[in-house]
């Protein structure tokens, strides 16, 4: 007997009237695809599970999305965007399309196979201070010696704040209270540390 979830017949009841179809069509095909499928909601979104998470149906305010868990493992960039922008049914695939879909998915999680993680960058990108700044910098020892002392991130916060600052007036502001900070030896969000 499928396990539904009244949670989620509320959230496809609140969803708008272009998603209710689409929702309503990927469940029916979920549950005929793998009887033994439960639902839930998590992060505020209808999920389908299975020995692990199948999918989710997110509905926003002009489109839904049809997010395959372990879809980076048998759809292509291209299926995976189309499906992450649905606005009406006829953009979903055939019936039997979308069916292979939610059977591949559920024979990943029954096989056990896990996502594989994509390799970090080792390579980290080096802290590029503005001239400006480093002239204020060696105008002030203290802050200077503090600011090489500083970790890559913590250079890169101070460096990213006064960068992004729009009008010059702002950015000398911003200048004038990084080396107040940086002189005390405080990071730049040293509040929540």
């Amino acid at each position: 007997m499928p396990k539904k979830d009244p949670r989620v017949d509320a959230y496809i009841a609140k969803a708008g009237d272009f998603a209710r179809p689409i929702l309503n069509r990927i469940r029916k095909l979920v549950h005929a695809a793998c009887p033994d499928v439960e639902e839930t909601i998590k992060w505020s979104a209808p999920f389908f599970e299975h020995k692990g998470i199948l999918l989710a149906t997110p509905a926003f305010k002009r489109h839904c999305a049809l997010i395959f868990w372990k879809g980076r493992l048998f759809l292509s960039k291209d299926q995976k965007a189309k499906l992450r922008r649905l606005t009406s049914i006829s953009e979903l695939p055939g019936s039997k399309i979308l069916t292979s879909y939610i059977k591949k998915a559920v024979k990943l999680n029954e096989a056990g196979i896990k996502i594989p993680l994509r390799p970090k960058s080792k390579v980290k990108k080096p802290v590029v201070v503005p001239d400006y700044f480093l002239a204020a910098l060696r105008k002030n020892k203290k802050a200077l010696a503090a600011f090489e002392n500083f970790s890559p991130s913590h250079k890169r916060e101070y460096v990213e704040w006064i960068v992004e600052a729009k009008r010059e007036a702002t950015r000398a502001k911003r200048i004038k209270t990084a080396i107040q900070m940086i002189t005390k030896g405080k990071s730049r969000n040293w509040k929540y540390i």
